[in-house]
Parts: C-alpha cells; sequence; structure tokens
C-alpha cells in the first residue's frame, strides 16, 4: 500500500470541457483517470457544442451548453454544485490530450513529493506547445519554477484552493491567469512547479482553432493591466531542478520512446 493509499485524503475531483463537434479524448481520458490505484476519483466535465452527449459520457456530464460560453467560465459553473472539503486534489483537464497508462498516480505522487500546491505535468516534444518552457526535459522529474500553464492540465493542491479558485472570470479562457498565479501563491509562500516525469501529449487538435485569438489575447492584455502579474522572461525561470528518479528501468525506457539504439545498450 503507497503512502497515499494509506491517507483517508484521497480524493480527487477532475473537471473539465469537451467539444462536443470536434474530435475529442474525453472518453478514453475518463477511462484512464478513473483507473486510478492511489485515489478516488469524481469526474465533472462540461460538454459544449450542438452535438449529443456520447452514451460513455452521461453520467460524468454535469452540464451542456450549445456555445458562447468560455472555458473558465464553465468550469467555474461546475465548481459552484462542488464541496471543495471533499478533495486532496483539483485537476482540470482539456479533452484533447492523452495520458500514459497509471497518470494520474505516478503524477500526484510527484506532485506530493515536492510540495507543489500548483502544478502541470510537462508536454511531449510532438506536441503543440505555445510556451517552450513547459516541454519536457528528459532526465529531469519535476522542475520548481515560477510559471504554471492554464493547459492542457494542471492541478491544485487543496492548501491554494481559496487563493485560486473560483478563477477569475477576469480572464475567461484562462489567458493571463498563468503570469497572475506565481504572484498570489509567492505571497503565501506555496510552491509550484512542472512535472517532466510524466509528460502529456497535446497533438490532436491545433491550439486556437475554436475561439477567436485577436479577441482572446486583447482581454488578456486587459486583465494582466489590472493586476500584479509576472512576464515571461521572469516567468519562465527554473528555480530548482529535481534529477529523474525512477521507480523502474521500463519506466525510464518509456521516457525516453522510440527504438533503442545499439550504442546505447
Amino acid at each position: 500500500m503507497s503512502a497515499i493509499q494509506s491517507r483517508k485524503d484521497n480524493r480527487v475531483l477532475i473537471l473539465g470541457v469537451y467539444l462536443l463537434d470536434a474530435p475529442n479524448h474525453a472518453a478514453s481520458l475518463s477511462e484512464n483517470l478513473t483507473r486510478s490505484e492511489d485515489w478516488g476519483v469524481d469526474l465533472c466535465w462540461a460538454a459544449l457544442g450542438s452535438g449529443n452527449v456520447p452514451e460513455e459520457m452521461e453520467l460524468v456530464t454535469a452540464l451542456k451548453v450549445k456555445s458562447g460560453i468560455p472555458k473558465f467560465r464553465l468550469l467555474n459553473d461546475l465548481l459552484e454544485s462542488v464541496d471543495l472539503g471533499l478533495y486532496r486534489y483539483i485537476v482540470v483537464t482539456d479533452d484533447d490530450i492523452e495520458l500514459s497508462d497509471g497518470f494520474l498516480d505516478r503524477y500526484l505522487r510527484l506532485q506530493d513529493k515536492y510540495e507543489f500546491s500548483l502544478a502541470q505535468p510537462a508536454r511531449t516534444h510532438d506536441s503543440y506547445v505555445d510556451h517552450w518552457f513547459v516541454a519536457q526535459l528528459l532526465g529531469v522529474e519535476a522542475r520548481l519554477t515560477r510559471f504554471v500553464e492554464i493547459g492542457p492540465l494542471f492541478s491544485v493542491q487543496r492548501d491554494a484552493f481559496s487563493r485560486l479558485l473560483p478563477f477569475d472570470e477576469g480572464a475567461p479562457m484562462g489567458w493571463g491567469l498563468d503570469f497572475v498565479w506565481p504572484i498570489v501563491l509567492k505571497k503565501e509562500g506555496r510552491r509550484l512547479g512542472i512535472v517532466d516525469a510524466t509528460p502529456v501529449e497535446h497533438a490532436l487538435r491545433k491550439p486556437v482553432a475554436f475561439y477567436d485569438y485577436d479577441e482572446t489575447n486583447n482581454k488578456m492584455r486587459q486583465f494582466l493591466a489590472g493586476r500584479e502579474h509576472l512576464v515571461p522572461h521572469d516567468a519562465f525561470v527554473a528555480l530548482e531542478t529535481y534529477p529523474l528518479e525512477t521507480e523502474s528501468d521500463e519506466w525510464r525506457e518509456n521516457l525516453i520512446g522510440g527504438p533503442k539504439r545499439d550504442e546505447y545498450k
């Protein structure tokens, strides 16, 4: 039995928004995350679009809207009916990522190990990447940083619920929150970081394919103008880097990926 399994306080809430009118991985993500051995997992999705909710998603879809409601407003709508006191972690996910088997247990185990109040997994090198700072570093288990991106997946530990939740709807699509969060958490001595040992693949859809870039970018500028925040030069910094400590040689090989060259054997 793991250290986490031995605690009674082992519930995690997964919040997400999936698109009904576009390809998505919501069903396979749900199936992957609920296979956790360490955590009691509750799923709470919002469906966005004009299509029908798939049969396999009916029980975990709490909200369905046609259009016009931005992502972080939908997440707040989902949070309204949640008793946050039940959960040790809130994980927010998009619908267009792929996870390795056993992702949730490994990922939260490392977030717990490094005492990150706010964390994200790194992105694989074949993913769409907005900020290359979040791309996976091989040989690194995790990094203490000044930046955790608003997607495609991030997680909040209970000690930061009161500071980060509900989400500030001045950034309706979330853009800009990730430059404000480090300021908020630093004031309370909280840690945030990137977990490189459990990267996610974000390659199904191109970013900003279903909303307007210019409108969202302008709203981000307005949001940041009224709040203390970091700029990218100061945000994209690894304050500490922790070398990879794998559970097995097999896990290390899975992280490297690709054919193994004879000269490295």
